[in-house]
Order: C-alpha cells, then sequence, then structure tokens
C-alpha cells in the first residue's frame, strides 16, 4: 500500500447546529481507535474542526458550544450586509482557542471560506486563525461577511461545502461527514426562513458526486428534521452522529477497508 502524506483525513460539511453531529461522529471515531491526522472544515465544520485541533475532546468542544438559545451566537444587525452578526461564536472562539495561527494547532486544519470578489473557494491552513473561520461560517445574506486583506469572504459552503480538494489524494483512508440532507419544509415564509432554506439547498448539490470520493461517508438522514440555526437539540443531534458512525463502522466491508488504520491496542491521538 502506498504510503502517503497523511494516515487518516478527515472531512466536516458545514450545517449550522447541525454541527453538533460532527461532534458525535468524532467521539465514535476516537471510541474506535481512529484519530484523524488532518482536518478539512467548512463553516460548522470549520468551527467543530478548530477546537477539535487545538486539542479539546468532542465532548468538551459539545459543552462549549451547546446553549438553549440561538442568540447565544447571534444577533440582529442593520439590514445592509447582512440580517444578524455572528459575535457570539467569536466571542467563544477567542475565549477558548489556545492557538492564535494555524501553524500553533495540534493537528494540520484546512479552513474553506468564499471569496466573494474573485468568486472562488479559498483553503486557509497557515497564519491568523480566528478570521478565516469566522468567515468560513458567515452564512451569506444572514451574516456580515468577513474582510481579510481586502477581500470579502462568506460562509465556505456557498462554493464548497464538502471541502476534501485540500487533502484529496494525501490520505490513506479519507473519512467525510455530511450533515445537510434535504427533506421536506411545510413553511418558508419570511426572509429569514428563506435565506436558510436556500442556503441549505445550495450545501446539498454535489454531495452525490463527492461521496465517491471518501473511503467512509457519513451522512444521518435524520438531521433533516433539524434548523441550522437552532441549536436547542445539540445533545440530540450529537447522538444522531454518533450512533450513525457506530452502525457504519460496524458494517463488515467498511471494516475491512479502515482495519489497516486501527491501532490493535485503540490507539492514542488528539482528544484523547
Amino acid at each position: 500500500m502506498e504510503e502517503k502524506k497523511y494516515r487518516t483525513g478527515l472531512v466536516l460539511s458545514g450545517g449550522g447546529a447541525r454541527g453538533f453531529a460532527h461532534l458525535g461522529v468524532l467521539k465514535a471515531l476516537n471510541d474506535s481507535g481512529i484519530y484523524p491526522d488532518v482536518i478539512a472544515g467548512t463553516s460548522a465544520g470549520a468551527l467543530v474542526g478548530v477546537l477539535y485541533a487545538d486539542g479539546y475532546t468532542p465532548v468538551e468542544i459539545l459543552n462549549i458550544m451547546n446553549t438553549t438559545s440561538r442568540l447565544h451566537y447571534i444577533r440582529p444587525t442593520v439590514p445592509r450586509e447582512g440580517l444578524l452578526q455572528i459575535s457570539g461564536i467569536e466571542r467563544i472562539l477567542k475565549e477558548k482557542l489556545r492557538a492564535e495561527k494555524f501553524e500553533d494547532l495540534k493537528i494540520p486544519l484546512f479552513v474553506t471560506a468564499t471569496d466573494l470578489n474573485n468568486g472562488k473557494a479559498v483553503y486557509f491552513s497557515s497564519g491568523d486563525l480566528l478570521r478565516p473561520v469566522i468567515a468560513s461560517a458567515s452564512i451569506p445574506v444572514l451574516f456580515n461577511p468577513v474582510i481579510i486583506d481586502k477581500i470579502h469572504y462568506v460562509d465556505g459552503g456557498v462554493l464548497d461545502n464538502l471541502p476534501i480538494k485540500p487533502i484529496e489524494g494525501m490520505c490513506n483512508l479519507t473519512i467525510g461527514s455530511f450533515v445537510n440532507p434535504i427533506g421536506y419544509e411545510k413553511t418558508v415564509t419570511s426572509l429569514v426562513q428563506i435565506a436558510e432554506r436556500s442556503f441549505m439547498l445550495n450545501l446539498s448539490k454535489e454531495v452525490d458526486m463527492k461521496e465517491k470520493k471518501f473511503d467512509v461517508f457519513i451522512a444521518p438522514p435524520e438531521l433533516k428534521n433539524y434548523k441550522i440555526l437552532d441549536n436547542e437539540k445539540a445533545q440530540e443531534v450529537f447522538d444522531i452522529g454518533y450512533k450513525a458512525t457506530i452502525s457504519k463502522l460496524e458494517d463488515p466491508k467498511i471494516r475491512n477497508r479502515i482495519s489497516d488504520f486501527i491501532p490493535p491496542s485503540g490507539g492514542q491521538g488528539v482528544g484523547s
């Protein structure tokens, strides 16, 4: 077997509050002795990825990000560039992140954001850490863009919601966690609902094509019942991600595929 730069790579999609499922995925992987050597994330996936790469366990991240009200994360603003401000998440990251630069993280991380000025996806992996992560999670219309070096950036999911590109072909084992299944939505009337629904539909457009690129792909269908801006059921969403991953890892075909990457003793890694 060809030895590549990384043994195990993990790709985390965007998905707002559905991103709590990523933490369940990570907990299940760690419990099974699988620890990513590199992470690529968009939006919620970038938030989960940065805290995990900074050395926090999945349960610690759940406790950091969980709250009883979405207003802990966002607050209304004058609708010029965005309807809401993402100040709550920024405050949490400023308080909790120990690393200031990508280079300070315990494992490599790629964060995806959309360059509005040039119309392209950008994969940040060096330099200042905080602003690219906030940019990656700034859903257009709902949140203000983040300006970095005079460029306006918004959520990476606009152009690449499942960002395997920066690590494609670099890992012996590539795992994807996708948290945006699309289901029927009865009510889409308010401006925020329309913006949210439109963005969710966009996030799902490439998943069928990209799924084939992963050795293990986790996409719990139950997540269609949860709103991307509603974090009040964080524990439920976490549990869905955990159970879906354990079920996937129990599949004989998957177990055979990943057997070379699970240390016999269970292994240790970041977050252990």
